[in-house]
Order: structure tokens, then sequence, then C-alpha cells
């Protein structure tokens, strides 16, 4: 996992401030003074915060004042997130519980974005929005 998460690093433009293991979304957002913001990944900022104890509803809570605050503030976010609702249903309960928190959130970020693309085979499907 190291080796990944070092090529992942590698490959960003030097230009690229990063922010790592920022799990205040609303807050990375307000203080940043970049127009744009890429959060990679959701999934993983659910599990997170998940794994926190902290419930699905405060949750979506958390993540609708991000992209609100993204909006007040007029920074474009360029949200990453993965797509698990499409394999078998998970055979215990907290699985489920992640699967549906991460389907909810996937939903309310596409509902509020001007832009929905899902990338297949490293081919995007648009859904919402321009090419």
């Amino acid at each position: 996992m190291e080796a990944r998460i070092k090529a992942h690093r590698a490959r960003r433009p030097s230009s690229w401030k990063t922010v790592e293991n920022r799990f205040d979304l609303r807050n990375v957002i307000l203080e940043s003074e970049n127009d744009l913001l890429l959060l990679d990944c959701l999934t993983l900022w659910l599990s997170f915060r998940q794994g926190q104890g902290v419930n699905s509803t405060e949750i979506l809570t958390e993540l609708e004042s991000a992209i609100a605050a993204s909006q007040l503030f007029m920074r474009s976010l360029i949200i990453v997130s993965s797509e698990i609702g499409m394999d078998i249903i998970p055979e215990t309960i907290s699985a489920r519980q992640f699967r549906d928190l991460c389907g909810t959130a996937n939903q309310l970020v596409a509902n509020r974005a001007t832009k929905v693309d899902f990338i297949v085979a490293g081919l995007p499907l648009h859904l919402k929005g321009g090419c």
C-alpha cells in the first residue's frame, strides 16, 4: 500500500497543493485560497467518518455543508467516488450500512453537481452536464 501511495503522489503535478489526512471537509474548503479543489476520494472520507462512529445522517449533513461552503465561497470541487452499489449485497449489517451511505452520498453529490461522469474501464460515461 505504501508503494501505491508513493506512486500516486509522484503522479501529481508539483504545482498542486496537497492536503492529506484532513477529514474536516468544510474547513479545508473554507481555508483554501484555491478556486479548484479535488477530493480524492469521497468513499474513503465516508469510511473514515463512519469508522469514527459518526452516524449516516450526521455524515451526510457534513457533506452537504462542505458542498454548500464550496458554492458560497465559489470553490469548484472535483469529487472522486467509488460506485460500490453494483456488487453483491454485503453480508454484514455494517457493510450494508456503508454501501447505503455511499449510494446516498453519491446521489447527494450528483444532485448538486453541474457535471457527473462515470468512468468504467478508463472510459467516461457522461451522466450529467457537458462532455
